[in-house]
């Protein structure tokens, strides 16, 4: 198996059954959190006052971050203008996220101000103690399903699963309808999937019916063949170049960002269409406390119209996108924890990830 990729579940997984939990939590408990507690409390013109003047005098801000850094620079930009906080920025894959976020913790080391990430990713980090609810003002702008009950890690922005597929290789007309039409034997070779999307996999099966969804997926991997590549802007490549026609887990934001470049391709959406949402989350130690918790309430405010130009789709209801209408079914990072290690090896079975 590929190592990025048990790397990944390995970690999920241990944070689900809370290995270590008790030792990292009682590190943690030692550090002094009580400070970003009381500046999290805050509301009103104070908040802003008291948080903008404080990240000045902090000078920084360090986030973590999975997102590509062209768009992550476009938020941070126009962040360290506003406020003249400089911010300084990790990027990398959210398993390492994840396992640089745990390992600094258990180490007593704080180094990282914001986690900014997929949602399974940091809701280990909450069940590991290393975040805190940031009460950000900005929540009653949102969609109900970007607050957990804690609040300690919101979603930001939804990465929308949907084909997508070669403008020159496949026309419009052709398109399947439903997944069922992936069955037709036109599709033999054409299809793919991204190599960890067991949560898409979870959530589509379970509206269909988990027995008559998983026949079905069975049936299509079985008659048509279906490729497993790792990483969905790899997938969104080979889409665009034509080495795969047809990808069945895609993220919208990203085919739209290159169909507006030039590139041959679409994407198009089947029911039921699932979201995976992605996330902010204020570290529990955060070294810049200040900047931590003013740049969650820039992110969840003025950073949401940003995103939305970006072709992202935000999670604020005072921003339209391309898929605000659509009915969507909204991946449970709590699935992907608990359930998780049945669902990654009914996904590895389905598609042959180990051949």
């Amino acid at each position: 198996m590929n190592n990025a990729l048990f790397s990944r579940r390995q970690m999920i997984q241990a944070g689900a059954a809370t290995v270590g939990a008790a030792s990292l939590g009682s590190v943690m408990a030692q550090a002094p959190a009580n400070n970003i507690a009381a500046l999290a409390a805050l509301t009103g013109a104070e908040r802003l006052k008291r948080l903008a003047e404080g990240a000045k005098k902090e000078g920084v801000v360090s986030i973590y971050t999975s997102m590509p850094l062209d768009d992550m620079a476009a938020l941070t930009s126009a962040f360290e203008a506003k406020y003249g906080v400089k911010a300084k920025v990790w990027r990398s894959g959210s398993e390492k996220i994840l396992q640089r976020g745990l390992l600094e913790a258990k180490a007593n080391r704080f180094e990282v101000d914001v986690f900014e990430t997929n949602s399974p990713e940091t809701e280990v980090l909450s069940r590991e103690k290393v975040l805190i609810a940031g009460n950000s003002p900005f929540l009653n702008e949102l969609i109900p399903q970007a607050i957990p009950s804690h609040k300690e890690w919101i979603a930001t922005r939804l990465n929308i699963f949907t084909c997508a597929y070669n403008t020159k290789l496949i026309k419009k007309e052709e398109l399947p309808k439903t997944y069922q039409d992936l069955l037709d034997p036109k599709w033999k070779g054409k299809l793919s999937v991204e190599a960890d999307d067991s949560d898409w996999l979870a959530e589509t099966v379970m509206k269909m019916g988990e027995e008559k969804g998983l026949a079905l997926f069975r049936e299509i991997a079985r008659k048509n063949a279906v490729s497993v590549r790792k990483g969905h802007t790899l997938l969104s490549n080979l889409v665009a170049s034509g080495e795969v026609p047809l990808a069945l887990t895609v993220y919208n934001y990203k085919i739209e960002q290159m169909k507006n470049s030039g590139a041959p391709i679409d994407w198009f959406a089947l029911d039921p269409t699932i979201a995976r949402p992605n996330a902010n989350g204020v570290a529990r130690n955060a070294p810049h406390p200040h900047a931590a918790l003013l740049f969650q309430d820039f992110e969840l405010s003025e950073g949401q119209h940003i995103l939305g130009k970006r072709d992202f789709i935000p999670t604020s209801t005072k921003v339209p996108s391309t898929l605000n209408k659509m009915p969507l079914i909204f991946a449970n990072p709590k699935t992907t924890l608990d359930d998780g290690q049945k669902w990654n090896k009914i996904y590895d079975d389905i598609f042959n990830r180990k051949g």
